[in-house]
């Protein structure tokens, strides 16, 4: 028979919105249970040095981040399970979610948290130089590589905002793409080509990552020509893979509404989704900031939302009593 755990809050996903959705729900007496998923913590805890977190004078370390924010969570009364959702149903109430375990989860109402996941080229020359010259975030990581050559890979709206972005600390910036035109919004192309520090390298893909010195840091990027075969090489400290994201929410097709590009649909300047008490938060709904602060924002605005929600379905239930 399986284990049934029942809950006001189930919050999906450990990562800044997560942990944020379930310290304000925990505050709530809410007793929220946090599932933390594949990955627990999320992007950053594949990401080293973080300068841009408010309340921080030095840089810190994502996972240490994310281990003080799970600690925080618990101690204010946040359960914690090391489980995968593999099924939901938002067709009944309780929702009733099914965890890898076998676990059934019965909540009042549900927070996603899930999260994104940038693409890469998937070289193993490129997994070597993550954290040591090759990023997926330029808002994130451009800082630390101010006065120096940089690269964007990718032609679509992201290359070209973080290529414009990148400006701001370099004045060599290289954008590599695998075509002879980009696929970025003519306003963004008009910026990018009037910026004199931005170089665009047409028809070439990226074939190394090549990585020097000790301790080992990127040098460069060994391109090829698709059309003559012929490799060259892009001197550089800091590349950007910019091809895009993939949010986490395969789990949710057919059960919530998503947008054309897989992440979850809610309303306008809200965290609701198109059913009441299911939530979204962070990055599985917001393809344009995607930094930890603001993830941690929207996890905020939906407990609160989910308190309000709750609040109102108890005091429903009671009037509904009191008229029997």
């Amino acid at each position: 028979m399986s284990d049934i755990k029942k809950t006001k809050l189930l919050v999906l996903g450990s990562g800044p919105a997560g942990w944020t959705a379930a310290i304000y729900a925990a505050r709530a007496g809410l007793k929220p249970i946090v599932v933390q998923g594949i990955q627990p913590g999320g992007q950053l805890t594949t990401t080293t040095d973080v300068e841009n977190y408010p309340g921080f004078r030095d840089v810190i370390q994502g996972p240490w981040l994310i281990e003080e924010m799970q600690a925080q969570a618990e101690h204010v009364g946040t359960q914690v399970e090391w489980d995968h959702i593999s099924d939901v149903d938002f067709t009944q109430r309780p929702f009733r979610l099914t965890g890898d375990s076998g676990t059934i989860y019965e909540a009042d109402s549900v927070v996603i948290a899930t999260g994104a996941q940038a693409k890469w080229l998937g070289l193993p020359s490129e997994e070597r130089a993550k954290g040591k010259g090759a990023s997926a975030c330029a808002t994130c990581d451009g800082f630390f590589y101010r006065g120096k050559k940089v690269a964007v890979i990718g032609g679509g709206n992201t290359a070209v905002e973080e290529a414009l972005y990148l400006t701001n600390h370099s004045d060599d910036v290289t954008l590599i793409h695998r075509r002879d035109e980009l696929r970025a919004e003519k306003i963004l192309q008009d910026r990018l080509f009037a910026n004199e520090k931005i170089n665009v390298l047409w028809d070439h893909t990226v074939e190394e990552f090549v990585l020097e010195g000790d301790p080992e840091g990127l040098v460069g990027l060994d391109v090829k020509n698709v059309k003559t075969g012929e490799v060259s090489r892009v001197e550089c400290e800091g590349a950007f893979v910019a091809i895009g994201h993939a949010p986490a929410t395969e789990l949710f097709k057919g059960k919530l509404e998503l947008d054309s590009d897989g992440y979850i649909v809610v309303e306008p300047g809200t965290p609701r989704t198109n059913i009441p008490g299911v939530y979204a938060c962070g990055d599985v709904m917001d393809k344009h900031y995607r930094q930890a602060v603001t993830a941690a924002g929207t996890g905020c605005m939906a407990a609160l939302d989910a308190e309000r929600y709750l609040a109102e379905l108890e005091f429903a239930e009671k009037e509904t009593v009191a008229a029997e």
